[in-house]
């Protein structure tokens, strides 16, 4: 009998994969949190019912989030990682020997415990020491920070359940506060294809370009999230994207990717025009 796992990414759209076998299902305090086995993207990690990562292409997202806001700060210290609890991120910040002290807040202990267990390819740097893991909601953590961190990126879940907290004006303006004063905020953006997906990255737009000077938009290519169109926010006190990005001084670093590269760092700021106009909508002009 052939078993299917299927996230709905909209009401007339499913994405089925074939699985293998279940690894682990449990209810945490905050959500359900389930990893299975599939033949075709490996193991992958599902929280109430919408896929986290897969084992087969998590490195996009993992290197996009992170490598080309480390290409641009040419002195990135001191990192905030709100969510990420599967490890992905601390996983890629942890290859930059400029990086001196990481702090990782994650609501759900659970996710680190079961991605430690079962998910060793992005679990794989918690125990670096400059890694510092806070088991609290992200939200109330940053409102005491200020004028503390060179990068915070903000890997949140979908804006809703716990991860809701994360899209809001207060949220996106106490990141501000808290960064020193050339410091960058990255985060996951959404997706600009399905209607309710772009709904919610124009509200996360609007209220990054209310907060910061610089905001700019990029994109990945990533085949298991919906529509496999991406996006992530780049916005900074300082910094611009483009014009600050030092290649040759990225390259000399002889970091592997497998995804990201300087080339890519450029064009992935060039947008299809309909997404250009969907966040020009929510600009002010």
């Amino acid at each position: 009998m052939d078993i299917w796992f299927s996230e709905k990414h909209t009401s007339n759209v499913n994405l089925s994969i074939k699985i293998d076998k279940q690894l682990y299902s449990g209810q945490s305090e905050f959500q359900r949190i389930d990893v299975m086995e599939s033949y075709e993207f490996g193991r992958f990690l599902v929280i109430d019912g919408y896929m986290m990562l897969t084992e087969k292409d998590e490195f996009i997202y993992h290197e996009m989030i992170v490598h080309p806001a480390m290409g641009v700060h040419p002195a990135a210290k001191n990192v905030l990682v709100i969510g990420a609890g599967d490890g992905g991120v601390v996983r890629e910040l942890v290859r930059y020997s400029t990086v001196k002290h990481i702090d990782l807040v994650e609501i759900d202990e659970m996710v680190v415990k079961i991605s430690r267990k079962y998910l060793p390819f992005t679990a794989c740097a918690f125990d670096d020491k400059r890694v510092n893991i806070h088991y609290q909601d992200g939200l109330k953590y940053i409102r005491r920070c200020e004028d503390q961190y060179d990068l915070i990126i903000v890997d949140s879940t979908d804006p809703f359940g716990p991860g809701e907290g994360l899209f809001t004006k207060e949220f996106y303006g106490n990141c501000f506060k808290a960064l020193k004063e050339d410091g960058i905020m990255v985060n996951q953006h959404e997706s600009p294809f399905y209607p309710q997906d772009a709904a919610a990255m124009q509200r996360a737009h609007k209220r990054i370009v209310e907060s910061f000077p610089i905001s700019r938009v990029y994109q990945a290519h990533i085949p298991t999230y919906p529509s496999g169109h991406w996006l992530f926010g780049f916005a900074s006190k300082k910094y611009h994207p483009i014009f600050d990005f030092d290649s040759a001084k990225w390259r000399a670093l002889k970091l592997e990717t497998r995804y990201y590269n300087t080339q890519l760092h450029i064009g992935c700021f060039a947008l299809p025009n309909y997404v250009e106009k969907l966040l020009e909508d929510v600009e002010p002009s």
